[in-house]
C-alpha cells in the first residue's frame, strides 16, 4: 500500500467514524427523546395562518389535539430512524455508491442543519448556537467530498479547519458568558471536578478565551499542530464531561440513557481535529506514539 493510499484510508476512516457517531447519537436522540421540533411547530406567529387555512381548524385545537401530538412523535421516531440508517450507511459506504451516498450522507447532513437552526430558534436566535454545531452538520459532507469527490485533501482540510473554528468560538461565546452562560456548563465542571462556583465560573471564562485562540491558531502553519492537539484533548473531554458531570449511581440507568447520546454527538469535536492533524502530519510523533501503545496491546506469539 502506497503512503497516499495509507493516509487516504485513515482520513477516510476517522470521517466515518466522525459521521457514524453523529448519525446514531443523534438516532437515539430522535427515538427515545424529544428534540426541538415543537419550537417551531407550536410557534403561533409562524404556523397560526397556515394551520387555519390549510387544515380548517383553530389554532387552539391544533396544539391541544392528541392526534396532532401524537402524529409529531411519530414523524420524529420516523426521522431516527432515517438517521440510524444513516449511521448504517456510514460503516457500509464505498466509492461506487455515490448515489447512496447523497441521499444518506448529503440528506442526513441537511437534516442535522435544520436540528441546529431549530436549537438556534430555541436559543432565542443567537447565531453562536446555531454555528456551535457546523462540525456536526459538516462531518457528512466531508465524507462525502473525500469518498465521492476529486477535491484535493488540502481543500477538504480547510473546510474542517473552518469548523472547527466556527464550533470552537461559537462554545466560547457561551463559556465567556457573552450569551447567559448555560447553568449546564457550571454545574458539569463543578460535578466533575472539586472546585467551588465561583472557580467554575472563572475557569469556564479561561476555557471560552482559549477556545477564541485555538480558532484563530489553527489557522497559523507554526501554531497549527499544537492548537489541534488541544482542540482534539479539549472536544474530547468536553464530550465525556456531559456523562460524568451528570452522573449519578442512584439513577444509573437514566444517567446513562440521557447522556451517553450527548457525549456520543460530540466526540466528533475530537476527531475532526485529528483528521487535519492526520492529512498534516500522517508520520507525527503523536501518531508513532499511538502505534506503539497499540503494538505494545498486541499479544505476543511464539515462535
Amino acid at each position: 500500500m502506497t503512503q497516499s493510499s495509507n493516509l487516504q484510508q485513515k482520513i477516510i476512516t476517522i470521517l466515518k467514524a466522525s459521521t457514524f457517531l453523529i448519525f446514531l447519537g443523534r438516532a437515539y436522540q430522535h427515538m427515545v427523546w424529544d428534540p426541538p421540533y415543537r419550537t417551531f411547530l407550536w410557534d403561533e406567529a409562524i404556523l397560526k395562518g397556515f394551520v387555519e387555512s390549510v387544515f380548517g381548524v383553530s389554532w387552539n385545537e391544533y396544539v391541544t389535539s392528541l392526534s396532532v401530538a401524537s402524529s409529531i412523535s411519530l414523524s420524529i421516531k420516523i426521522i431516527g430512524v432515517f438517521y440510524l440508517l444513516c449511521a448504517v450507511v456510514t460503516l457500509l459506504i464505498k466509492p461506487g455508491m455515490k448515489k447512496v451516498g447523497k441521499l444518506f450522507l448529503l440528506g442526513g447532513s441537511i437534516g442535522l442543519f435544520i436540528l441546529a437552526v431549530l436549537y438556534c430558534k430555541e436559543k432565542f436566535f443567537h447565531v453562536g448556537q446555531l454555528f456551535e454545531y457546523t462540525i456536526q452538520f459538516l462531518s457528512p459532507v466531508l465524507l462525502y467530498m473525500a469518498v465521492f469527490t476529486s477535491i484535493e485533501v488540502k481543500k477538504i482540510r480547510m473546510i474542517a479547519l473552518i469548523a472547527i473554528a466556527l464550533t470552537f468560538s461559537c462554545h466560547g461565546l457561551y463559556a465567556i458568558g457573552y450569551y447567559p452562560r448555560p447553568g449546564s456548563f457550571v454545574d458539569m465542571t463543578i460535578n466533575t471536578l472539586p472546585i467551588s462556583e465561583p472557580s467554575a465560573h472563572a475557569m469556564l471564562k479561561i476555557a471560552g478565551i482559549i477556545d477564541f485562540l485555538i480558532a484563530i491558531t489553527i489557522f497559523i502553519p507554526r501554531l497549527s499542530y499544537p492548537s489541534l492537539l488541544y482542540a482534539f484533548i479539549w472536544g474530547g473531554l468536553t464530550a465525556i464531561a456531559r456523562l460524568t458531570g451528570h452522573f449519578h449511581v442512584d439513577f444509573l440507568g437514566n444517567t446513562f440513557s440521557q447522556w451517553t447520546w450527548e457525549v456520543i454527538i460530540r466526540l466528533p469535536h475530537a476527531l475532526i481535529p485529528l483528521f487535519v492533524i492526520v492529512v498534516d502530519r500522517p508520520n507525527s510523533r503523536f501518531f508513532k506514539y499511538l502505534k506503539m501503545i497499540h503494538y505494545r496491546k498486541k499479544p505476543q506469539t511464539a515462535v
